[in-house]
């Protein structure tokens, strides 16, 4: 496994959920997950996960995270 890859596959990251779930505490590297080359999970650290949970979940988290990320030019 390709341990400073940020998108791997479900079926890679299921087959060592172990070192993926290492890398993402150990390395703070949030893992996309792709199913046929598109993204369809992410797993992150649990601080992120706690602070998106304390806010009112993902969608409220989005939102307030939209107003900070530069639009593309």
């Amino acid at each position: 496994m390709d341990h400073t890859a940020d998108d791997i596959p479900i079926s890679e990251a299921r087959a060592n959920i172990t070192d993926v779930i290492a890398s993402v505490r150990l390395l703070r590297r949030c893992v996309f997950l792709l199913r046929r080359d598109k993204p369809q999970a992410a797993i992150v650290p649990i601080e992120l996960g706690e602070v998106i949970r304390q806010v009112g979940g993902p969608d409220v988290a989005a939102t307030i995270l939209a107003g900070h990320v530069k639009p593309d030019a």
